[in-house]
């Protein structure tokens, strides 16, 4: 167990265990996977987990080739167009797959700028949360 008064000293410990929060209640199926954001300085990331059977269905960063064709630039802002824009690939390539509906996990994250492009570029690629 992580000490209170270590939580209160590290941003990433105290996202941890908000993150932590939010999987108690948050669980991905098979029928309804769970779509998860991690988000650093500089990149966002997006992952397709079926927690039942324990495996990453499909996931995408921003540093993929096929994102840095994508200039993103044309939205609110550098990061946040690139984040969108992931959000719209990484849910094409869902709907290939065959996955249409997906439960959202912020990963402890604020569901603000980057994250919330990330989830409304999905919902525009077809995702359905």
């Amino acid at each position: 167990m992580i000490k209170s008064s270590k939580l209160r000293k590290s941003r990433n410990l105290q996202r941890r265990r908000r993150h932590a929060r939010v999987r108690k209640k948050v669980h991905g199926s098979a029928a309804r996977p769970r779509l998860v954001v991690f988000r650093s300085l500089r990149n966002i990331e997006g992952q397709i987990v079926d927690d039942e059977s324990r495996r990453t269905i499909l996931g995408l960063s921003t540093l993929a080739s096929e994102l840095r064709q994508a200039s993103g630039d044309d939205e609110d802002g550098r990061k946040v167009g690139q984040a969108r824009a992931a959000g719209r690939l990484l849910a094409r390539k869902a709907k290939e797959q065959g996955i249409e509906r997906v439960v959202f996990d912020r990963g402890g994250f604020k569901y603000h700028g980057r994250v919330k492009a990330f989830a409304e570029g999905a919902r525009e690629g077809g995702l359905e949360f």
